[in-house]
C-alpha cells in the first residue's frame, strides 16, 4: 500500500472524488490522523450512501434522515467499510471537511493539518477484523508519506471535538490498533528499543 507523494492518492483505494475539499493553508504540514465513524442511515451498513453523501449526491427521498443531512458539505479522505475495503474521496494533499470545529494540542481547525479516516460503524458496535487490518496498513502508508504523523499524532474525532462528537466511540479498540502499529515499527527497527 503506497500513497503517491505528488498526487496524494492511495494506490490500493477505490477513488470516489468528492467536491467537498479545498487547499490546505500554504504553511500547513500534514501531521495528524483523525479517526471517525459513520453509518448511513444511522446504525445501518452498506448501501453506498456514505459515498453518495461525501460526493454531495445523497438522495433525500431515500430515507427520512437523509432529508436532514443531504445539503451538508462534508467529506473525509478515506472510508473503510466493514469488509475492509478502502475508498478515497480527497487527495491527502488537500483539505477534506471532516473535523469541523476542532482543536488538537492547542491548535484549532484540525482540517488544516489532518487526514480524516471514517470507519463504517457506530460508537457501540465492534469494528471488524478487516477494518482494523485495513486501518493499520493505511496508517503505515500515511506515516511513510507524512512522517509527522507518528503514533502520538493519531486521535479520535471525540478528542478533538469533545462534547460535540463521540466517534469512533467505546467500541474502537485503541490498544489493539496502536499496539499493532508499534509492533510493526519494532519489526522494522529490528526489535531495538526506542
Amino acid at each position: 500500500m503506497h500513497i503517491d507523494v505528488l498526487s496524494g492518492w492511495l494506490d490500493q483505494a477505490e477513488q470516489c472524488p468528492s467536491p467537498h475539499f479545498n487547499a490546505r493553508p500554504a504553511d500547513a504540514q500534514v501531521s495528524l490522523l483523525v479517526i471517525h465513524n459513520i453509518s448511513l442511515p444511522p446504525g445501518e451498513f452498506g448501501g453506498g450512501f456514505v459515498q453518495s453523501f461525501f460526493q454531495g449526491k445523497l438522495d433525500p427521498s431515500q430515507h427520512p434522515y437523509f432529508a436532514e443531512i443531504a445539503s451538508l458539505r462534508v467529506s473525509a479522505h478515506f472510508l473503510i467499510e466493514r469488509s475492509g475495503r478502502i475508498t478515497q474521496f480527497v487527495s491527502c494533499n488537500d483539505r477534506a471537511w471532516h473535523a469541523g470545529v476542532s482543536c488538537y494540542a492547542g491548535v484549532a481547525d484540525c482540517n488544516d493539518f489532518s487526514i480524516g479516516v471514517e470507519l463504517e460503524g457506530v460508537d457501540d458496535v465492534p469494528y471488524t477484523d478487516d477494518q482494523y487490518q485495513s486501518l493499520i496498513h493505511l496508517t503505515q502508508a500515511l506515516q511513510q508519506t507524512y512522517p509527522a504523523i507518528d503514533c502520538y499524532r493519531i486521535t479520535g474525532h471525540e478528542f478533538i471535538a469533545p462534547g460535540r462528537k463521540t466517534d469512533p466511540g467505546l467500541a474502537f479498540h485503541w490498544q489493539r490498533y496502536l499496539r499493532a502499529l508499534t509492533r510493526q515499527d519494532d519489526n522494522h527497527m529490528g526489535g531495538s528499543p526506542r
